[in-house]
């Protein structure tokens, strides 16, 4: 095939736009490993190193933080550099990470990994650098796509919860994080290779996508910046919910006498269930638009935090497990859609990695403040209950820009022209 031939398959929506994203679903698989196997092995590594609920918590933490921090760098290099070079760092960082994780001495030494190597030099290189190079790589499907490449980080949730829990009984905690590092060194560097032509520029549509939504200079009649904090905040708010049930369930489950085995199966049938939720959620954001998507997510997300509540026997934590998988999974590849409906083109990647930096630091902070909420009151109860409240404000600031949307709108700069802040 030609050269000239070979630049128009790659185009916006093509054949090789989709084999690109199952790459990518790959790569998100194996790189969103880290923010589970810690949770898988929590209670383990806070037998082993004689910590609180909420210091064996930091490790979860400080990767959540790195993660979201190194997402922004990640993606102002994936745009300079592409994405193939982000994500060889990205398989050195895991592959460091885990190995340096397997050797630690003590539980500050094992945070520090998490936060630096299997966080920001890590997993960050594989979850919005790779969300940002799917929006940028289709127009008409755009909503699947970044649901199809995003469900990567619950497949990593469903299947390794329960291969790690398996090999920490057979081999223990350390020889398990040791294998992972190597399992990333061989498996990325070869994938990433698949990743790189660059994204083509996308024409801007010519009429509103799903949900009337266009880009502008003003989203949601804000400045740029205020929509972005807008955003940032709700993106806070909803994943210091999201984290109480991700975070804690295996621990919950130990404290409940129901075993770590049995928590790891529920974090698995969660985010299994998350997978489906994230299909769904996509195939639905075509055709309402990113902004209802995430109303309609956050609204399922406070239903299922409440039925923890009342339900705790085995049976029950399975079926309220599944169906918090079902109803949150959509939450996080709204955003991703929201700024690409209203936001500048030009500025999408940017964007999109702030944002999601966001979702990542309150799942970092939920999972600490559960932690620490748990340590106040020898129960879970609370935290729960806590995981609500910062739901409700998620909501809230989705209903207001959704109020924004309905007033008349200013007139803009067509898409294709240069934005001010």
């Amino acid at each position: 095939m030609s050269g000239t031939a070979n630049a128009s398959a790659r185009t916006t929506d093509s054949r090789y736009a989709w084999a690109r994203l199952m790459v990518t679903l790959a790569l998100m698989t194996l790189g969103s490993s880290a923010m589970y196997v810690v949770s898988v092995v929590l209670p383990t590594v806070q037998a082993e190193f004689g910590t609180a609920r909420a210091d064996a918590s930091l490790p979860y933490t400080l990767l959540m933080v790195g993660f979201g921090l190194g997402g922004v760098l990640m993606g102002k290099l994936a745009d300079r550099y592409g994405l193939m070079t982000v994500v060889m760092i990205g398989a050195a960082g895991l592959g460091a990470g885990y190995i340096g994780a397997g050797l630690a001495n003590n539980v500050w030494v094992f945070a520090l990994v998490h936060g630096v190597l299997l966080g920001a030099l890590g997993s960050a290189a594989t979850f919005a650098p790779l969300v940002a190079d799917a929006s940028l790589w289709f127009v008409r499907r755009r909503g699947i796509a970044v649901a199809v490449c995003a469900s990567g980080n619950y497949l990593a949730g469903a299947i390794w919860p329960p291969i790690v829990q398996y090999f920490v009984g057979e081999v223990g905690w350390r020889t398990t994080f040791i294998g992972l590092g190597v399992l990333c060194l061989l498996v990325m560097p070869p994938l990433a290779l698949m990743l790189r032509p660059r994204p083509p520029v996308a024409a801007a549509p010519a009429v509103a996508p799903a949900g009337g939504a266009m880009p502008s200079s003003q989203p949601f009649g804000l400045s740029l910046n205020q929509a972005q904090w807008l955003l940032c905040v709700a993106g806070v708010a909803c994943c210091v919910a999201m984290s109480m049930p991700q975070v804690h369930i295996v621990a919950y489950c130990t404290d409940l006498g129901f075993g770590a085995a049995r928590g790891a199966e529920m974090l698995s049938l969660m985010l299994a269930c998350g997978i489906v939720s994230r299909l769904v959620s996509g195939v639905i954001c075509d055709r309402i638009g990113g902004l209802r998507t995430l109303l309609l997510g956050s609204v399922l997300q406070g239903i299922a935090l409440l039925l923890f509540l009342p339900f705790d026997g085995l049976v029950s934590l399975y079926l309220v497990s599944a169906l918090f998988g079902l109803f949150q999974g959509g939450i996080v590849p709204s955003y991703a859609i929201i700024v690409r409906e209203h936001f500048p083109p030009k500025e999408a990647g940017a964007r999109v990695g702030m944002v999601l930096m966001c979702t990542l630091l309150g799942m970092a902070l939920g999972g600490w403040m559960s932690g620490a909420v748990f340590d106040l009151t020898g129960s879970y109860q609370a935290a729960f209950v806590n995981g609500i409240a910062w739901n409700l404000v998620n909501g809230g600031i989705v209903v207001w820009l959704l109020w924004r949307t309905r007033r008349p709108a200013k007139l803009d700069p067509p898409a294709g022209a240069v934005f001010s802040r």
